[in-house]
């Protein structure tokens, strides 16, 4: 192997080397340090001879004159194995829970391989998260990427956890069920908090863990998502598992991405942000799935912050674009004590219809959402008028629907971070609350299944009336 003398140039996390023959886009490199320090980068700009070379560890202490830099020939590469199962990873995929290197069946490109579209399997059957707000109104869906849009400070990360720890497939599926858990920028409480999590909960050994701290190189967030996606594909696609990928924070893992392409000198788009940051979400995004002939499925929960909660900022606004549904986490919820604070409405899942019903979760599954979307989107309007008129000048029938919207958001929204419930258990709650309405108001749901949901006379019972 050719091994190169010195630097052209340092720029940042970048550096230049000239008259370099043969060299690849995204090649491995490495670069030996005169004191023995060994680091590692890969190939990100090619203009001619020139090779512009990523520093995943920073270029902190390089010189021009002290650096010796080799092509490996390879792109970077996770080494894979059912031995990852259990273990905990940096960002760019080294361990580092002390247990040493893991026995390497094989390696894969972390860039993955694109899915053939004719070769994907429709998304159906649901994973149950235990959380009610998901399960019942924005069913996760095997296969699907469903992101959760977060602000800063609120409870995403607990969240995160609860669903690592609760989410299970039914059936004899439930055996080859795994989660890959993917943190980017986590301060160093909170990924303590992670790890401490899935270790006292006893969920860790069919956890893998990717942790890239805020003080690590941004280069290496960078790669943080492209690691978990190769491991969880292997998992998927060659051991038939069902694997859900979470993954937090997107937001900083772009804001990573727009660092880095400063730093090129790339032309920026919207808020800073590098013009390609829509296909660069997407060779992400897109790595969920389900194909033909393989048992095995990829689902993905991305988790991001909107800065100002602003979902009309790019993360958010090109996520949306990309993925199917989102669920949203309300401040205003946040601020009140309800956990978890979703935010019903603006919440959705677009392919929950054809992974619900008989068969996969109940047949009055669909009947049960639907009204509950529409009784609350009422609820918003009664709220509204009584807003400019007061509650006490309010219909009866607008007072029972302000009523409803208290016990549903303080019943069936708010729940424990630990309280883990059944499918069946959310939709008896979601029509024992809808009871509380006058049954005429229930116009989403045909007479059969009123006939054997509505039962006012329990509502009131464990719900109270609401007062006169």
């Amino acid at each position: 192997m050719l091994q190169f003398v010195g630097l052209s140039e340092i720029n940042g996390p970048l550096v230049a080397l000239d008259r370099v023959p043969k060299v690849a886009f995204e090649e491995m490199v490495s670069l030996k340090l005169d004191s023995g320090e060994t680091r590692f980068g890969r190939v990100v700009e090619i203009d001619g001879d020139r090779a512009v070379i990523q520093v995943f560890e920073g270029t902190r202490g390089l010189s021009l004159e002290n650096t010796r830099t080799t092509l490996l020939g390879h792109p970077m590469e996770m080494p894979l194995s059912l031995e990852v199962l259990g273990r905990t990873f940096n960002g760019s995929g080294r361990p580092i829970d002390g247990l040493g290197e893991i026995f390497c069946e094989r390696s894969a490109d972390i860039n993955g391989k694109p899915m053939n579209p004719v070769e994907r399997v429709y998304p159906r059957n649901y994973i149950n998260t235990g959380i009610s707000t998901i399960d019942g109104l924005a069913t996760l869906i095997r296969g699907q990427k469903l992101p959760i849009f977060s602000g800063s400070g609120m409870s995403h990360n607990k969240l995160a956890v609860q669903m690592v720890r609760q989410a299970r497939l039914s059936g004899t599926d439930e055996q080859n069920f795994v989660i890959v858990f993917a943190a980017m920028g986590a301060k160093n409480d909170v990924a303590d908090y992670f790890r401490r999590s899935f270790e006292e909960s006893g969920v860790m050994e069919r956890v893998v863990m990717f942790l890239n701290l805020s003080n690590d190189p941004i280069i290496e967030r960078i790669l943080t998502p492209r690691c978990a996606l190769t491991v969880a594909e292997y998992l998927a696609f060659e051991h038939g598992m069902h694997v859900l990928v979470v993954m937090t924070d997107i937001t900083a893992y772009c804001e990573a991405l727009r660092e880095f392409s400063s730093s090129k000198g790339e032309i920026p788009g919207r808020k800073g942000f590098p013009g390609y940051l829509y296909s660069d979400l997407a060779s992400l995004y897109e790595r969920a799935g389900i194909i033909e002939g393989s048992p095995g499925s990829v689902t993905q929960v991305p988790i991001l912050t909107m800065p100002n909660d602003d979902i009309t900022h790019p993360v958010p606004d090109l996520t949306g674009y990309i993925t199917e549904g989102q669920i949203v986490l309300d401040r205003q919820l946040d601020q009140t004590g309800v956990y978890p604070p979703v935010s019903v409405l603006p919440s959705l899942s677009r392919l929950m219809k054809d992974g619900i019903g008989e068969g996969f979760t109940r047949a009055d599954h669909s009947d049960c959402s639907n009204q509950l979307f529409a009784s609350y989107a009422r609820v918003q309007d009664a709220r509204a008028l009584a807003s400019v008129i007061g509650e006490e000048e309010l219909s009866e029938v607008d007072q029972k629907y302000m009523y409803f919207g208290r016990m549903f958001e303080e019943h069936f929204v708010c729940q424990g971070a630990r309280e883990n419930r059944e499918i069946g258990e959310t939709l008896d709650l979601g029509w024992l609350l809808l009871s509380l309405l006058p049954r005429e108001e229930l116009d989403r749901v045909d007479r059969e299944t009123l006939d054997r949901f509505y039962r006012p006379e329990q509502a009131v019972q464990k719900f109270g009336a609401p007062k006169e």
